[in-house]
């Protein structure tokens, strides 16, 4: 009778240990797959994107509390078609490549359309944004862009290959974006002046 106990109890323990057994791969696999479909879906949208991003500056943000301390991560990013159409974003986050998507996201919902006149601008302006102003001026073909850090990277994404830029005042990658963007938006085709004035568009590019 108590060999028959015994044999009774390691079946029932070689059942379970295979239970457990299954249960373990059945959740490995579940991992796995749930593992697999963000990436997958991560990759549509990289390979849906039409826009060509350039990271512009990323900060580090210390948070003291009462347990130490809390670093997060602060983007700034800016993105581009190449033909006119450019934008700016900026994200947080406790991981850098986290703050670079969400600044990638957010400077899809600020996009200006940049009226050009050949590979340069139609005319001369100046931005401003808090301290900081960018003066941007057109140039013959050849010249290429005359510009440094951030406003390098805004021209270039925008589509503008001749043209002169100089940065006043503050040099803070924030504010000398903002002071580009400005500038970019206040920007005017000959036909919008045409249309404005009531002339013909011959008569402004004259």
């Amino acid at each position: 009778m108590e060999d028959k106990e015994l044999d009774i109890q390691v079946e029932d323990n070689a059942q379970e240990q295979e239970v457990v057994q299954q249960a373990q791969e059945a959740k490995g696999a579940r991992r796995t797959s749930s593992d697999r479909r963000p990436r997958r879906r991560e990759e549509r949208k990289e390979e849906e994107s039409p826009y060509q991003e350039k990271l512009i500056s990323v900060g580090r943000i210390t948070k003291v509390v009462k347990g130490g301390r809390r670093l997060r991560f602060n983007a700034l990013v800016v993105i581009g078609d190449g033909k006119g159409l450019v934008g700016f974003g900026t994200g947080k986050a406790h991981e850098v490549p986290d703050a670079i998507k969400k600044a990638a996201k957010d400077a899809e919902k600020n996009l200006v359309k940049v009226p050009l006149y050949g590979t340069t601008i139609p005319h001369q302006v100046v931005g401003h944004y808090g301290a900081g102003s960018v003066l941007l001026k057109p140039a013959v073909p050849g010249t290429g862009v005359s510009a440094g850090g951030a406003v390098r990277a805004v021209m270039e994404l925008a589509g503008i290959e001749d043209v002169l830029s100089k940065s006043l005042g503050s040099h803070t990658p924030v504010n000398v974006v903002r002071a580009t963007f400005d500038a970019l938006k206040n920007l005017r085709s000959a036909d919008q002046v045409a249309e404005v004035r009531g002339i013909d568009v011959r008569k402004v590019l004259g």
